[in-house]
């Protein structure tokens, strides 16, 4: 560590660090001292550089410098906020503002914009475009939305898709402000081989990404008295959406999420919980009937729908690794149109079901084939954590104000293994309290399998089950998902149980979840932070395995049988497709 003098006040730094990070890695410099340094490219982790001509500052002996590239040295003097700085940043953003359409009234990040911030940290919000901008179509590329219009060419979608997932599926083609970001082959997304992760959309500082917004036609069909509207909330949505009314990052809300749904006119709200444990009955069943009868190992979980757009696209020579089990949204949504339709005699044609996942891929998972279970669709809407809160708003709903309500039943009971699905590691703990029990033939005292906790890329562990010695990996991010199947293929890895999951970090990190900006992301773990709500609530769970779930127990008993039996495997399990493009 090192001294350094900002704006006349001394900071501490971190030896290598550049300015930008100084700033940003000692909380002090921003809350104390209200030192800020402008940004609309710089994130921490994904694109760690700004060419914009607004991440300057002044440095004593030397001038202006780029705050992204100047390393610190001892004794260095900044100043942030200089006027030589100010008319330069001024110039660099009136040159942003020139490519981006300023209606910021019909725009999705209104209130949430780092180009708002930096136009109001320069004082020009109120500086009118001098010409009519010239605005292009806005394109929806099956569940994501391109606005050309927004995009300030940041770069930070392309490095996201690039860096933390190892697609590149979008690029920059041209240079500087005249460049637009394009799909790397092909003329559309799907053809350049995205998976729908969303990750692109999360780190977008403007409006120029989004989902496909649902909001309008599941709002309609609320109110309408012919259709019966259910909705399941995924387990990371109680992790995520409270951000959006400005709780801090990792302030779980169970009972305000199911109240809030309630509020909005659902019919019935359920617990996408209570369907990870339903997962976890047929996965864990899969995979032990895998162990005793010497089928395909390693086995690969399928809860993620953006990893199975990933192995369909990518690696389609290994089908027979993945489960067949369909994810929880979709066992959910099967479970509603022939269970629950069955038990309470309503029309499976007249029933709609909604989810809210912390996902964009979910979207495109609604249209997969055999997934309908009842002869029509398992779920037929699945909105993002943002549009759900984006419901709640329109509808002036007090999030703050709700007290905390009970899911429904009998969809609504989930246990503590259930909701830990969310984090990266989740599903194979959930999945291992069940199989630690089935294989040892009787009920283990162990719950907590902590090797596979925390947001590492890859983590990997051995535990002695019944007679076996069970190796299992847990990996996110699909550039390390492809690292991992690189070396099973190759014959250098060897599992018994792998868990995949698309977003770095699992499901709280997803592509739906709320948008944090840049300095957000600076000094708080987002992954860390949300994970740690859902193992508070794990941990005060007076139920902790899937397969202790008394509803679980009643559903196999009056309804489906046994894990794995025909009827399960009619509704809960699915297949899988190429969906490989050639060159």
């Amino acid at each position: 560590m090192l001294q350094i003098m900002i704006n006349g006040h001394i900071v501490t730094a971190r030896d290598g660090a550049t300015i930008y990070e100084a700033v940003y890695e000692n909380k002090y410099a921003g809350t104390q001292f209200d030192i800020d340094i402008l940004s609309l490219q710089y994130l921490k982790g994904v694109h760690e550089e700004d060419e914009s001509g607004l991440c300057i500052v002044e440095v004593q002996g030397e001038g202006i410098v780029n705050a992204a590239k100047r390393v610190v040295e001892p004794e260095m003097r900044v100043i942030t906020d200089s006027q030589a700085v100010r008319d330069k940043q001024k110039e660099a953003l009136e040159k942003i503002l020139k490519i981006h359409d300023r209606d910021c009234r019909h725009c999705n990040r209104t209130g949430n914009c780092e180009l708002q911030d930096v136009q109001h940290k320069l004082r020009m919000t109120k500086n009118p475009a001098k010409e009519k901008f010239e605005s292009v179509p806005v394109r929806t590329d099956s569940i994501i939305v391109r606005d050309d219009n927004k995009c300030i060419r940041c770069g930070r979608c392309v490095a996201a898709c690039e860096n933390l997932q190892g697609i590149g599926a979008i690029k920059m083609d041209g240079e500087g402000l005249d460049a637009k970001i394009v799909p790397a082959k092909g003329d559309s997304l799907i053809e350049s081989g995205c998976v729908g992760c969303g990750q692109c959309i999360t780190v977008c500082p403007v409006g120029a990404l989004r989902e496909r917004d649902d909001v309008d036609k599941v709002l309609d069909l609320v109110k309408d008295p012919e259709k019966y509207v259910v909705i399941q909330a995924a387990p990371s949505v109680r992790a995520g959406i409270a951000e959006s009314f400005g709780y801090p990052v990792g302030s779980g809300t169970k009972g305000k999420l199911a109240a809030a749904m309630r509020k909005i006119g659902f019919n019935r709200v359920f617990d996408t919980v209570f369907a990870a444990d339903l997962t976890i009955m047929e996965e864990a069943n899969e995979l032990v009937e895998r162990i005793k009868n010497g089928k395909t190992l390693p086995m690969f979980t399928s809860c993620c729908p953006g990893w199975i757009n990933y192995i369909e696209t990518y690696y389609d020579d290994m089908f027979d690794h993945v489960s067949t089990c369909k994810s929880p949204q979709q066992m959910f949504g099967a479970m509603v149109k022939t269970f629950l339709a069955e038990k309470e005699g309503i029309d499976k044609n007249k029933i709609v079901v909604v989810s809210t996942m912390p996902c964009t891929a979910k979207k495109r998972e609604l249209t997969r084939d055999n997934e309908n279970a009842a002869g029509v669709a398992d779920v037929d809407f699945s909105l993002t954590t943002r549009e759900l809160a984006e419901m709640i708003e329109r509808e002036g709903i007090s999030f703050a104000g709700l007290e905390d309500e009970e899911f429904d039943a009998p969809l609504g009971i989930g246990s503590g293994a259930g909701t830990i699905f969310g984090v990266t590691g989740g599903v194979m703990e959930a999945a291992l309290r069940t199989a630690n029990d089935w294989l040892n033939g009787e009920e283990q005292g162990e719950i907590e399998f902590v090797e596979v906790r925390g947001v590492k890329d890859l983590k990997e562990a051995s535990y002695k089950v019944g007679d076996l010695t069970l190796r299992v990996a847990v990996v996110s991010g699909l550039k390390n998902a492809k690292e991992l199947l690189e070396k099973i293929r190759a014959g250098k890895a060897e599992y018994d149980f792998i868990e995949f999951m698309a977003c770095p970090g699992g499901c709280v990190n997803g592509g739906g979840q709320p948008q944090q900006k840049a300095k957000v992301r600076m000094v708080e773990d987002l992954r860390s932070e949300r994970a740690l709500a859902l193992y508070r609530i794990d941990k005060k769970d007076r139920l902790r395995k899937s397969h202790e779930n008394p509803e679980i127990i009643e559903l196999y008993n009056s309804y489906l049988g046994k894990p794995g039996s025909e009827k399960a495997h009619e509704t809960l399990h699915t297949s899988y497709a190429s969906q490989a493009k050639g060159e």
